[in-house]
């Protein structure tokens, strides 16, 4: 469980990022990519991301010899430019700890390059770059409007429910079985931590890539980010030479995609049905599943009902307007 202890000039300094940042968005795509659950939602994104990855890439695994990233890596600039500008201007004593706390125990030495890495020299810092700009462009750029939009989404929606609710009621629900007991903030985690931001303030930062818990960056002198996951659990990366159409239709059934491709257009109950040829029960069931995922809106105009997709349900079958020219 993590229990951040949120100070009054905390509170007031909790604040959503208004934009993606590139590089945290390609570390949760790299974590994702190395789990092994997840199969049917993220196993086809999986292998054609292993099969594309240039040999520049490589030194990235070095980083992480156990699993744990060290944390200047964890950088949350809105420009990708600017952050691995950001990952090079850290401190020396700050690197040379992360390395350190990264390699504890482990069994092998860390490789030349990141001992270069560990004295500061200039040409592991150029490999660094050159490992993340490679990642970025192979894993992360291709979606990245994609990214983009999904954000803008989720921006626009927790900035209406802060001035609905109140940044109480959106932190407690902001990440499944989260809550908010007094100045205590808990959700789950992969273990049992005590955080005090101390004033610092938290800065939510949603991730599309990843499904996990949500990730900490507790880094002195900057405030505590809190990146959570915000996505529909369904890669925006394109899925493989099968295409995101093959894929969401595996996911959703073959039925359901076709609704929403339908929905593209406002529709009765009965015209759905009619032109799937199924029946209205079988529709009925069908839309109150997509509208319990927030795929379509359902509303009552007289004797009828009408649906209609939602702007997610639109990005998630833009294939022919985006995703197919992205995978190509």
């Amino acid at each position: 469980m993590i229990r951040i202890r949120l100070t009054a000039a905390d509170f007031a300094q909790v604040r959503f990022a208004p934009r993606p940042a590139p590089l945290q968005e390609l570390n949760t795509a790299l974590g994702m990519m190395v789990r092994h659950d997840e199969e049917l939602f993220f196993g086809r994104w999986r292998r054609r991301v292993l099969r594309s990855l240039p040999a520049a890439v490589e030194p990235l695994a070095d980083l992480v010899p156990a699993g744990r990233a060290p944390g200047f890596l964890d950088v949350t600039d809105d420009s990708l430019a600017e952050g691995l500008d950001t990952v090079r201007s850290w401190h020396p004593d700050r690197v040379r700890s992360e390395i350190e706390r990264v390699y504890a125990g482990h069994p092998a030495p860390p490789p030349p390059w990141i001992r270069g890495l560990h004295r500061g020299d200039a040409e592991a810092w150029h490999l660094l770059r050159r490992a993340q700009q490679a990642a970025f462009d192979t894993i992360v750029g291709p979606v990245w409007p994609v990214v983009q939009d999904l954000h803008h989404r989720e921006f626009a929606r927790q900035a209406m429910a802060v001035a609905e609710h109140g940044i109480g009621a959106v932190l407690a629900g902001l990440v499944p079985g989260g809550r908010l007991r007094g100045d205590v903030w808990e959700f789950a985690g992969p273990d049992d931590r005590e955080i005090e931001p101390g004033g610092r303030g938290v800065l939510l930062l949603p991730t599309f890539h990843w499904t996990g818990h949500p990730l900490i960056s507790d880094l002195p002198g900057r405030p505590l980010v809190v990146t959570y996951p915000a996505g529909t659990g369904f890669p925006p990366a394109p899925a493989g030479p099968g295409g995101a159409e093959d894929a969401l239709a595996a996911v959703l059934g073959r039925t359901r995609f076709e609704i929403l491709l339908l929905l593209a257009e406002e529709h009765t109950t009965g015209d759905l049905a009619r032109r799937l040829r199924v029946s209205n029960a079988t529709v009925s069931a069908h839309t109150a599943a997509l509208r319990g995922a927030g795929l379509v809106t359902t509303a009552r105009a007289g004797r009828s009902v009408l649906h209609r997709r939602t702007a997610l349900g639109a990005l998630l079958v833009q294939r022919r307007t985006g995703l197919a020219s992205l995978a190509r």
